[in-house]
């Protein structure tokens, strides 16, 4: 078996969600490659994941600016960014591309082996996303990878005691969209439930969507119980996710990302294509209510996460 087919690329762009389900892909070359140079291209708070998890050797920031012409026909290609193509043998593409512009500039410039992939998988489809993004690595004979996404994060200052603690759950009340948001009113019974009956810790986490919810749910939760986490680094977030016993929250890249580190988890799944979309994970269940997220009751999530929650 070949051990390298020279210096690989991979170029994808998309949210934290899209960029997770195409872990199985880094993991797969690596394992194929092991002694190629594995390298990624694409947006620096996302991508900074491969790199914390130790998937690639290296990541480069797509700069959109010095990126642009490459997505025009006849035009004057970056010069840094030409030279930077040149130097691998295998370029594996996640862009929107539907006309190959891309794909025939990238050829101006580097003759490396050139694979496009596809930017999203189809929706309304019966495969998963992480097995569509690993169709492409079969033109490098690349077959039946494991398509469950998995990332190792260090915890350099974690302390014996700290894996002795009492249960934590972390709670992510918040997705890209609102249509696949849970109410806000069923979270805060949902908190309001969990800390009168149970005697769990909580990591209450999001970005900047979510940021006034955060504060309006974490008012109700006595401080000792309760750590914050809004608007980190995600690589920092997968730190603190990783010190979790249990994961709650919506169709989101914050829940793929608590998937692909290995927490048990459940999903509250909204109107999505959960074949094609749900966080590819033994350990993880969803609630999908016929009737749509908002008849979901707190009561049917309550009963859910206590014989779930591990002991």
């Amino acid at each position: 078996m070949n051990r390298t087919c020279g210096k690989i690329l991979m170029i994808r762009g998309g949210a934290i969600g899209d960029f997770i389900l195409t872990l199985p892909v880094l993991a797969a070359l690596r394992e194929r490659f092991p002694d190629s140079s594995l390298e990624v291209l694409g947006y620096p708070h996302v991508v900074q994941l491969a790199e914390a998890g130790r998937l690639v050797d290296t990541v480069r920031p797509i700069e959109a600016r010095a990126l642009a012409g490459f997505f025009g026909r006849k035009t004057a290609l970056d010069a840094g960014f030409a030279q930077y193509f040149s130097d691998f043998a295998v370029i594996i593409s996640y862009l929107y591309d539907p006309d190959g512009i891309f794909q025939e500039n990238v050829a101006r410039c580097s003759k490396a082996q050139f694979i496009p992939g596809p930017h999203r998988p189809d929706d309304a489809g019966s495969l998963h996303a992480t097995e569509t993004f690993l169709k492409p690595l079969e033109r490098l004979a690349v077959f039946d990878a494991n398509p469950e996404p998995r990332l190792t994060v260090k915890l350099p200052h974690i302390r014996p005691a700290e894996l002795a603690q009492q249960t934590r759950m972390a709670l992510h009340p918040g997705s890209g969209s609102e249509r696949k948001n849970w109410p806000e009113e069923k979270w805060l019974e949902l908190l309001l439930r969990l800390t009168a009956e149970t005697d769990w810790d909580f990591l209450l986490c999001g970005g900047e969507a979510e940021g006034e919810r955060l504060h309006r749910l974490s008012a109700n939760i006595p401080p000792h119980r309760l750590r914050l986490e809004q608007s980190r680094p995600l690589a920092e977030l997968a730190d603190e996710l990783a010190r979790c016993s249990f994961f709650t929250g919506h169709d989101s890249g914050i829940s793929h990302l608590a998937a692909a580190l290995g927490l048990p988890g459940l999903v509250l799944w909204g109107e999505t294509n959960p074949v094609v979309w749900r966080p590819r994970s033994g350990r993880f269940s969803i609630l999908h209510p016929a009737e749509g997220l908002s008849a979901l009751s707190v009561e049917e999530v309550v009963e859910r996460l206590k014989g779930a929650v591990p002991k």
